[in-house]
């Protein structure tokens, strides 16, 4: 997990395809809970809270931008 300065340090397309990645993990960490394989259940969570501080950062961007 990276912290906000490291995040705000990467340009916008390695913070897309962290996104992309986060979003997959997610998707395979739902799918360990439903067959019960789900051992870190904090993961989820911090998953989604990644995205949105990746999302927060590229939309601060934008606004700048304008």
């Amino acid at each position: 997990m990276a912290t906000v300065n490291e995040l705000r340090t990467l340009d916008d397309d390695h913070l897309r395809a962290q996104i992309k990645g986060n979003y997959e993990e997610l998707f395979n960490l739902r799918f360990q809970k439903v067959t019960g394989r789900l051992t870190n259940t904090a993961r989820p969570r911090q998953v989604k809270r990644e995205i949105a501080r990746i999302k927060t950062i590229l939309r601060e961007r934008e606004l700048e931008q304008e």
